[in-house]
């Protein structure tokens, strides 16, 4: 690795598992200092000790004010700054109109939406203060194209997108640049907890498989990185070419 992220404190919120474990180790390993923010206590405390002075836990709710007051707070006691925000933690939800319950949506609007806001609005004064800064949201593929009984979970990663875009306008007085990531199907513990993965997913899009959590994590060294100081209010689609429409 050639320490492209020599200096950089970041915040990864869902970093105990799937792709937000692989993003902690990989920006390590480019040289940051990463705080691992989840619900998973016991997973995220194992990735933590990995990553040895560079990684630390914290137990975050990412729906709960206080709580992000806390990690980020933590994130500055323990490494003195913090520069890079990524908004990885997420719920995924489906079910037809009829069935698809108010609970639903809104515990799915707040994991993957109010969530953003509630970190940005803690962080904000703390990624200033450490600028040059970056935020990067992740979204989905499904933020950028419908799907049937996606009501939710699409309506969360569409305003996902939103909140990046106001937010990179905002804040680029304040040197601190906003992006959105949007991953196709990823052969994550999230997915493998709502149905059996096999070759035949994603058959009808261009590279017909799923994607290994790593092969998102280039994208987001980059944005983090001051390799992308002009990059500020953009979309970044890491999907297998399923936007792009359908081979079948």
């Amino acid at each position: 690795m050639s320490g492209r992220l020599e200096g950089k404190v970041a915040l990864i919120t869902g970093g105990a598992m799937g792709m937000g474990a692989a993003h902690a180790r990989a920006f390590v390993a480019e040289g940051a200092q990463v705080v691992i923010a989840d619900l998973a206590d016991e997973e995220g405390a194992a990735l933590a000790k990995d990553l040895g002075d560079s990684g630390h836990f914290v137990h975050l709710d990412v729906t709960d004010p206080a709580q992000w007051d806390t990690a980020v707070a933590e994130t500055i006691e323990r490494f003195g700054r913090l520069n890079v925000l990524v908004n990885n933690a997420g719920i995924f939800t489906t079910g037809l109109l009829e069935e698809y319950s108010l609970q639903t949506w809104d515990k799915t609007i707040a994991v993957n939406l109010t969530s953003a806001f509630l970190g940005l609005k803690a962080a904000v004064s703390a990624l200033a203060d450490s600028a040059p800064s970056s935020v990067v949201n992740i979204s989905s593929s499904a933020g950028l194209q419908g799907h049937p009984g996606f009501h939710g979970y699409s309506a969360s990663k569409w305003g996902l997108r939103g909140l990046t875009r106001s937010a990179a306008l905002e804040l680029a007085d304040r040197t601190i640049r906003v992006n959105s990531v949007h991953p196709g199907g990823i052969a994550t513990p999230l997915l493998k907890a709502i149905r059996e993965i096999d070759e035949s997913d994603l058959e009808g899009s261009t590279l017909k498989r799923l994607a290994r959590p790593e092969e998102i994590t280039g994208i987001l060294i980059y944005l983090a990185s001051d390799e992308s100081s002009f990059v500020t209010g953009a979309e970044f689609a890491i999907d297998g070419g399923i936007t792009a429409g359908s081979t079948a």
